[in-house]
């Protein structure tokens, strides 16, 4: 009796720890708690750990990923894997075996806030290698390095390095890759890194060869803003809350996380900042980027006196390479001719995609959006076991469609 008793209040205990109000129409609500609360879990051992001095709290949580999902790489009948190095950065290649002698390729850099992942994480390799058999493409997947151990540009640096690697006579020839259909991707952060590199690439003359296509899976492009409309829908929504973007903002850009406050606010983009023109706030204006059925009633939180000096105290939060939103309509129209945006209703960062995309168009590109209104951030590298999301394989299946179908 007392066993059960004990059993009883664990399990209570544990169901209320996992149980967490969902929106009614997210894909399989049930998962995303399960998923929400291992993630909650890390993040309290990482802030325990953090705070008693042990090792920052990201460096523990990639410890344990690395520990857990990290996989060697792994060749089989359909995809020769390795590891090398493309510009001097980690990477690892799928190759299909076979297929035709000039291959597509694409260049991939993995989500995670900057800070966490890897390419070699199972989830990764398993996206990776379906790509390069679908499409009979390589794809390399790239691990530029983290924060904390480096911040803005290092990423940005990392993932410039190797594109340009990627493009360059010696890899392609190397690999078989058709110079004519080369894509830039990424997912989350990596969408971020995606879309700078595309942008700094459009306007280098020297380049022989250019991207085909952009795809950019739920990116990260602005950190001006935090109380855009998905922002004020999703902010408790799992797996990504607001204040854990305002945090990963923070760390890539090597600012005091004690501002964590004054961007959850909005102070920081505040009207008296000087160094925030008309011309920043035009580009991210989601009254006039978004239609209307994404506005919903939400209204802009514009603070008309916030904490001045915040922009030139972390100048980087109007440097388009970190925040490819901010980029100028001339730079926009000659990115590649084609893009792909996959955005996710119940997502903080949807409506970044939203207006990236509606930017993109005005500039001149041809723009496939993709929107899953069931779906959540990350859904799509939890495609496979033991998550299993449904509307990550309905995302996954679609992305690589259109790859097949532009590239």
């Amino acid at each position: 009796m007392k066993l059960r008793w004990i059993g009883s209040v664990l399990l209570s205990a544990a169901a209320y720890y996992v149980y967490l109000p969902l929106p009614s129409g997210v894909s399989e609500p049930w998962k995303l708690m399960l998923l929400d609360a291992m993630f909650r879990s890390c993040m309290h051992v990482g802030d325990v750990a953090h705070a008693l001095g042990v090792c920052h709290r990201v460096s523990l949580i990639n410890q344990v990923v690395s520990w857990v999902e990290v996989i060697g790489p792994r060749s089989c009948p359909a995809v020769d894997v390795s590891d090398i190095l493309l510009g001097g950065v980690p990477t690892r290649v799928f190759r299909p075996i076979g297929g035709q002698k000039l291959k597509r390729g694409v260049v991939y850099f993995h989500g995670g806030g900057w800070a966490l992942a890897s390419g070699r994480m199972r989830s990764y390799d398993l996206l990776s290698r379906k790509m390069a058999e679908d499409l009979d493409a390589v794809i390399m997947s790239v691990d530029y390095r983290l924060a904390p151990e480096v911040v803005f540009p290092a990423q940005y640096e990392d993932a410039l390095a190797a594109s340009r690697a990627f493009l360059s006579a010696g890899v392609r020839e190397r690999y078989g890759l058709d110079p004519q259909r080369l894509c830039v991707s990424g997912d989350s952060a990596g969408g971020n890194l995606a879309a700078a590199v595309a942008q700094e690439l459009a306007l280098d003359s020297s380049l022989e060869v250019r991207f085909k296509a952009q795809a950019l899976v739920y990116p990260t492009l602005q950190a001006l803003d935090f109380h855009t409309a998905s922002y004020q829908q999703n902010h408790d929504v799992p797996i990504l809350y607001r204040a854990v973007m305002a945090r990963f903002w923070l760390q890539y850009l090597g600012a005091d996380p004690a501002l964590e406050p004054l961007l959850l606010a909005n102070n920081h983009s505040s009207l008296d900042q000087a160094g925030l023109a008309a011309a920043h706030r035009s580009k991210l204006d989601w009254t006039a980027l978004l239609p209307a059925g994404r506005r919903k009633h939400y209204r802009p939180v514009v603070r008309a006196t916030g904490s001045p000096g915040v922009v030139d105290a972390v100048p980087a939060l109007t440097d388009a390479r970190a925040a490819p939103l901010l980029a100028e309509r001339g730079v926009l129209a000659r990115t590649p001719r084609r893009a792909y945006v996959m955005t996710c209703e119940f997502d903080v960062l949807r409506d970044d995609g939203l207006m990236y995309a509606r930017r993109l168009r005005d500039a001149g590109v041809e723009v496939t959006g993709d929107h899953y209104e069931d779906g959540f951030h990350g859904c799509m590298v939890f495609a496979y076991p033991p998550v299993s999301s449904a509307v990550g394989r309905r995302s996954m299946d679609n992305y690589i469609r259109w790859l097949d179908q532009n590239l």
